[in-house]
């Protein structure tokens, strides 16, 4: 299973939000682009927590999942998904590793071939973003100022994905996967660069599970 396949459990996904923010912002009038650079430009570290569920081709809504993250640039992230079930995905910058605990299998694959042209990216990169995707302005609703990001290469695994910004901080992601499937994300209780370290984001398979490494 993919990365953002994941993120749908996010992701992202996804791929950073509100409640607790340790520091309050000021009301902003920015568009979605500015409000993302900034928020590139002077988060380098968050945690939070997040919610997501995904709709099907045919509308129907599998079951929502909760969880926390954390994330330190240039691309090292945690993904925890807690309920109904667990799962992790965590990124050292180097390698992504996947794993399912029901499995007991550990998935394993280079940043660089996993999350180039991914969600992730966006949120938890330091690149530019025109270099990777298209970005075009969305309306604003829900309070929200909104982009949509679409992807230069045919197969990164997902057609879309739309950003919703309040304050230079993204709250809102939905990811549009090439299945017809949507992942609606929310982040909340997000903390702006506490003090992480990048053993944060060290990974152990646990003992006697399977690790799968990806070419």
């Amino acid at each position: 299973m993919s990365l953002f396949s994941k993120m749908r459990l996010f992701a992202l996904s996804g791929m950073l939000v509100v409640a607790s923010l340790g520091l309050a912002a000021p009301a902003r009038a920015d568009t979605a682009r500015e409000q993302l650079r900034t928020f590139v430009a002077q988060v380098q570290s968050a945690s939070g927590e997040f919610s997501q569920y995904t709709v099907g081709p045919q509308g129907q809504t599998k079951p929502p999942q909760r969880g926390r993250f954390l994330f330190m640039r240039p691309g090292r992230f945690k993904w925890d998904v807690l309920k109904p079930y667990e799962q992790q995905i965590v990124s050292n910058g180097r390698e992504i590793y996947q794993f399912d605990p029901d499995l007991n299998q550990v998935t394993v694959r280079q940043v660089n071939q996993a999350i180039g042209a991914s969600p992730a990216a966006i949120l938890f990169g330091s690149g530019s973003l025109e270099q990777s995707f298209e970005v075009m302005a969305l309306p604003d609703r829900e309070a929200l100022v909104w982009l949509r990001a679409k992807p230069k290469q045919t197969d990164a695994g997902f057609v879309h994905v739309d950003l919703g910004f309040k304050d230079g901080i993204p709250h809102r992601i939905i990811l549009l996967d090439a299945f017809g499937q949507t992942t609606h994300v929310e982040l909340t209780a997000l903390m702006r660069n506490p003090g992480l370290s990048a053993s944060n984001f060290d990974f152990v398979a646990p003992k006697g599970a399977d690790v799968v490494r990806m070419q």
